[in-house]
C-alpha cells in the first residue's frame, strides 16, 4: 500500500484514481472544480479543492510524505510543468507527469518530472498491436525491445508439455502465464501440458514472437 497524491481528476485523473484506490492505495486527491471530484469521494482518503500552481496551496499538502505524486493535467501544459516543477523543489520523492507530445515530455523530464507517462499515445500502440495482428487477444510493452503477448497456442503445442516443446529455445519467447476464461496460471511448472481452449501470455521481443505468430493458421 502506499501514499500517493493525485493532482488533476480529469478522465485520466480518475481513472487512475480508482484503479490505485482498488489496489489498496492512499489517494489524496486535489483539483480547481469541486464537481470534478464529487464522484471520486468514495475513492480517496482526502480530496483537496485548489490550484496547485500556488505555492502555497502544494505546501499544504506535504508532498515530500507521499510515495507518489502524479500530475494528471492534460488540457493546460503550463500548469502542470509549474507544478511539476514546484513538486520536486518542495522534495516530492517520485513525480509522474502526463504529456500528450514527445516535446512536452522533454520540458517535463528537465523541469523535475521522474516518469512521464502518455495515456492517449499508449491506449493508442496497445490497440494497434492487438488490431493489426492477427491472434493478439492482448498487449503490453514492457520495454523498447521486449512486451508481453497474449496468444492461442500454436495447434502443434495442444497436448505437449511446455518442457517437451522446449518454446524458449526454439522459438525465443518465454510463457509467463496460461489464461483460462477468468482464471489464470502465472508461471507454469515445465510440465504443464497446453490445452487448445487456452491463451498463453509470452514475453519476448517483436521479431520472435512475429515469427510464432506466423505460424499460426490463416483465418
Amino acid at each position: 500500500m502506499k501514499s500517493i497524491l493525485i493532482i488533476g481528476s480529469g478522465r485520466f485523473g480518475r481513472h487512475l484514481c480508482r484503479n490505485l484506490a482498488e489496489l489498496g492505495n492512499q489517494i489524496m486527491l486535489v483539483d480547481q472544480v469541486e464537481e470534478e471530484m464529487e464522484e471520486m469521494l468514495p475513492y480517496v482518503v482526502s480530496a483537496k479543492i485548489g490550484d496547485c500552481t500556488n505555492p502555497s496551496v502544494l505546501e499544504s499538502l506535504g508532498v515530500d510524505n507521499f510515495d507518489l505524486c502524479f500530475v494528471c493535467i492534460g488540457s493546460n501544459f503550463q500548469s502542470s510543468l509549474e507544478i511539476t516543477s514546484l513538486l520536486k523543489e518542495m522534495g516530492a520523492r517520485h513525480v509522474v507527469s502526463q504529456a500528450s507530445r514527445d516535446i512536452q515530455s522533454k520540458f517535463l523530464l528537465r523541469n523535475g518530472a521522474d516518469e512521464v507517462i502518455y495515456p492517449d499515445k499508449d491506449i493508442a500502440e496497445k490497440m494497434a498491436v492487438r488490431y493489426s495482428a492477427n491472434h493478439v487477444f492482448d498487449y503490453i510493452e514492457v520495454t523498447d525491445e521486449f512486451s508481453i503477448y497474449e496468444i492461442p497456442p500454436l495447434p502443434e503445442w495442444v497436448g505437449k508439455s511446455i518442457r517437451e516443446l522446449d518454446i524458449r529455445n526454439r522459438h525465443h519467447v518465454s510463457v509467463l502465464g496460461i489464461k483460462n476464461g477468468s482464471r489464470s496460471n502465472l508461471m507454469p511448472m515445465p510440465d504443464y501440458v497446453i490445452r487448445s481452449d487456452e491463451h498463453l501470455m509470452i514475453i519476448g521481443q517483436k521479431s520472435d514472437v512475429d515469427e510464432v505468430l506466423e505460424k499460426m493458421p490463416k483465418n
